[in-house]
């Protein structure tokens, strides 16, 4: 099986500062990748580089075998294969629940606009959330905001989805629902790779656990090999820190 995305030698600087710093990674279809590590060691920005948000200083990230340019002229249609949930939402306020997961599929890709609504209602739903189609993101919870995002991701049909914290702004009650959103997908056979502080979450989704410390890969592995028994010293001292 050849890999879906394969990054080689990526190294990532901001203002003269390395962020990452040689990075190498393979992720195979159907792959679940948790990424986990101390704040600022550059996961978030790690998903930013897949998905050409971010451009790099050196090295490369090839989806199916092709180069993401940030600056190419294929990079629209490369971010619509690569999907990404922020823990910010971003939904537009002041469009409807059902207006901000249709207007992607129909400008971006030129859908039909009733095929939309219909793949979006029936989104919804599976999410819990048809009843909330015709309401506002201002009248919907974190936990609901954060679904509806999930769901105008899935929309796009995209072959790799990118979860950065997606549950690090929602209060403690929120967060499981989210997280059952996204252990569904798991299910599935979606290709993921999912940064998180849920250590518990990332222990039951992940097919492979790979630790970020100081912009470098310190260790990846199976996840009951990394939680029970991590290899490296660095790694027993960050897991030391969790309650899982």
């Amino acid at each position: 099986m050849d890999p879906i995305l394969t990054v080689e030698h990526l190294h990532k600087e901001f203002d003269g500062y390395t962020v990452l710093d040689d990075v190498n990674m393979t992720v195979n279809p159907g792959e679940v990748v948790v990424i986990v590590g101390p704040s600022g060691c550059g996961k978030s920005t790690f998903l930013r580089c897949l998905n050409g948000l971010e451009k790099i200083e050196d090295g490369k990230v090839l989806l199916d075998g092709k180069i993401i340019n940030p600056t190419g002229v294929d990079i629209a249609k490369d971010r619509q294969k690569i999907g990404m949930v922020f823990q910010s939402y971003d939904l537009f306020p002041h469009k409807t629940i059902l207006q901000n997961i249709t207007l992607a599929p129909v400008k971006v890709q030129g859908r039909n606009k009733d095929e939309a609504v219909r793949e979006a209602v029936s989104l919804l739903e599976r999410v819990g959330l048809s009843n909330k189609k015709d309401q506002y993101p201002r009248q919907l919870s974190g936990g609901q905001k954060q679904r509806v995002a999930i769901v105008r991701a899935l929309i796009m049909h995209p072959e790799i989805l990118l979860f950065d914290e997606v549950t690090a702004a929602l209060d403690p009650e929120m967060v499981r629902e989210v997280l059952e959103v996204v252990l569904s997908l798991a299910k599935e056979g979606r290709t993921m790779l999912i940064v998180t502080h849920e250590m518990a979450f990332a222990r039951a989704v992940a097919d492979r656990i790979v630790f970020i410390d100081g912009g470098r890969i310190v260790e990846e592995g199976r996840p009951d090999e990394f939680f029970t028994d991590p290899r490296t010293e660095r790694a027993r001292r960050f897991l030391d820190s969790f309650e899982y």
